[in-house]
């Protein structure tokens, strides 16, 4: 692989989690969890968990996911319409502005905003670290055939990683920067993304599987 291949790749992998992962939109959800008394100090160290969280994820992903797919016999292919679907879902609310919670559930904001320790649950897995994400390591992952490109794929995912650690950490100055209206339009440009992403897991995926069954 040439040095412009890889730094295509890197940059084509980067964009993809970039969108999925979506740093502004999960700021905002972080700042919904804070108390009137959290200082900046806290939200360095609940940026540094959260961050340090997704990392620990990814990798535990990346080792173990192909393991998974063979214990319980998942095709790839399967994985990718699967993946896709779930991706696709994610768009349709982004694009609608409705992804500002990421799922969550009355509940689940609840007991978040009752423990401190809501870095890691569910804001560091579920919200940011939830099955699209999963879905979409685990597929380009198996992409990744050569060792350049797999060093591609982590730094790409590092650099993602980084740059919500700097939302987050930030999440209050960025709030009141982009305001509601301007964080609303950089999650629906997001949810187009993840959304073309989406359909081209699922063509993927049916091309092949209907090459095999058929």
């Amino acid at each position: 692989m040439t040095m412009t291949n890889f730094f295509d790749l890197l940059l084509q992998d980067t964009i993809t989690m970039m969108a999925i992962m979506d740093p502004l939109g999960v700021s905002a959800i972080m700042i919904s969890f804070l108390s009137d008394g959290t200082t900046k100090k806290d939200v360095s160290k609940i940026a540094l968990k959260t961050t340090t969280t997704i990392i620990i994820a990814f990798f535990v992903v990346l080792v173990s996911g192909n393991f998974l797919l063979k214990l319980f016999g998942i095709e790839i292919d399967s994985l990718k319409v699967m993946g896709g679907i779930i991706l696709l879902l994610m768009a349709i609310k982004m694009v609608n502005g409705m992804a500002e919670s990421k799922n969550q559930t009355k509940q689940e904001r609840m007991e978040a905003e009752n423990h401190e320790e809501f870095s890691i649950i569910p804001l560091a897995i579920p919200i940011i670290f939830g099955p699209g994400i999963f879905a979409t390591i685990v597929i380009l992952r198996n992409q990744s055939e050569e060792f350049s490109s797999l060093i591609a794929f982590i730094g790409a995912y590092l650099i993602v990683a980084f740059s919500i650690y700097l939302a987050l950490r930030n999440s209050v100055h960025i709030q009141k920067y982009l305001g509601i209206t301007g964080s609303k339009i950089i999650s629906r440009l997001m949810g187009l993304i993840v959304g073309a992403i989406a359909v081209q897991f699922i063509v993927s995926g049916l091309s092949v599987l209907i090459k095999e069954y058929m």
